[in-house]
């Protein structure tokens, strides 16, 4: 207490607590008192007025249904995918297939027990962060790239990197260039609202290098029309070139160049502003991944469920309890099944990777950065523990 020039004692302090999503006063005193230790309504009437000011502007925050609180009550996940890249989110005969779906796929699992509890919605890339901050789709899971822009100012956060491409170039083999450097006054085409225009940019302005940029809205129509020699090279992620090719009447009569110009961690993204989603989504996708270090598969997931291993245990819902926490308990499903419930749905990370990318998927890409970390990738998951 101190007194001040009007002859009032004054706490100065006391604090909030905001348990329960509710402001209660804790600690000292918070009201004035005059000199007689009376309290000056005046003050206390003020003091109250601040604390409801605060509470309001807090408690409707807590109060908001939350994305997981949505798709429970509607009984699906919305996934914003692309319009079609082989490998990474494409319809075949009406079913959605790719890495990008496969990781849709396991967020439903893990909530519903149920893989098929997932609607796609195709998204081109000049509306695919809008969709995701207007709430049109409750998940982004669309080969984009995790860039300090887009995780900052579109409304949006990555929960992580699930693909680690670098940008390169595709042209025709006839050209009998085998660099970059080569490529002075090409006429190069992009897809327009992507990282990769902004780094052919970069990369030619920097070197002083002449060259004429071409921007598309549909990435269908680019690839046409680069197939039909409209441009001299295609610029985009190594990913998306690989899955434009094998769509190429004839493949093997385009090259994609070994030089690369630019880091493209490419990962899912939800709205800013829900950690509960966020939280979700993220280790949904770290449980994939610890998966495969783990050597947790589709095919075995039932059988390691009696491991003695604590790793294992954790991750399959026997010890601990994170599904629970992540908020996916309700009547009739236990929510520590939820990492059991999207391996035995999708499989592991290197499942789906060789599913779709692999030597036998409809795109061939050596995994390379997307190798575990312990086999000389990128690719690592904090523990569950």
């Amino acid at each position: 207490m101190a007194m001040s020039a009007r002859g009032k004692r004054v706490c100065r302090q006391w604090a909030l607590d905001w348990s329960g999503g509710q402001a209660v006063p804790t600690g000292h005193d918070m009201f004035v008192h005059d000199e007689l230790g009376r309290p000056d309504h005046l003050m206390r009437s003020f003091v109250f007025g601040v604390v409801g000011f605060v509470a309001l502007f807090f408690t409707p925050l807590a109060a908001q249904a939350t994305t997981l609180a949505k798709v429970k009550a509607k009984g699906y996940v919305q996934c914003g995918v692309s319009e079609g890249l082989a490998g990474f989110s494409e319809p075949v005969d009406g079913v959605w297939h790719g890495i990008d779906v496969d990781l849709c796929r396991a967020v439903a699992a893990a909530i519903f027990g149920d893989p098929s509890k997932v609607n796609f919605t195709p998204l081109s890339a000049a509306e695919r962060f809008t969709a995701l901050a207007k709430e049109d789709v409750d998940i982004l899971s669309r080969n984009s790239t995790w860039t300090m822009t887009h995780d900052i100012q579109k409304g949006v956060n990555f929960v992580g990197a699930y693909y680690y491409d670098n940008q390169g170039f595709m042209l025709p083999a006839d050209l009998n260039i085998r660099s970059v450097l080569e490529l002075s006054n090409a006429k190069i085409c992009v897809g327009r609202g992507t990282t990769a225009a902004l780094n052919v940019q970069d990369f030619f302005n920097d070197r002083n290098m002449e060259i004429e940029l071409v921007e598309y809205d549909s990435h269908k129509v680019l690839q046409a029309d680069y197939e039909a020699g409209k441009c001299h090279a295609y610029a985009a992620d190594i990913s998306r070139l690989y899955s434009a090719r094998q769509s190429f009447a004839e493949p093997e009569k385009h090259i994609v160049l070994q030089d690369t110009i630019s880091k493209e961690p490419l990962g899912p993204a939800v709205r800013t502003g829900d950690e509960v989603w966020f939280d979700l989504v993220k280790w949904v996708m770290f449980a994939l991944i610890n998966a495969e270090e783990l050597e947790v598969s589709s095919a075995n997931v039932d059988q390691m469920r009696e491991s003695g291993n604590s790793a294992v245990r954790r991750l399959l819902g026997l010890e601990g309890d994170f599904g629970s926490s992540l908020g996916l308990d309700r009547k009739e499903y236990d929510g520590n099944d939820w990492a059991y419930n999207a391996i035995k749905a999708v499989g592991n990370y290197g499942e789906i990777y060789d599913r779709h990318l692999g030597p036998e998927g409809v795109v061939s890409i050596p995994r390379n950065a997307n190798q575990l970390w312990s086999k000389g990738g990128l690719l690592y998951a904090p523990p569950i523990r």
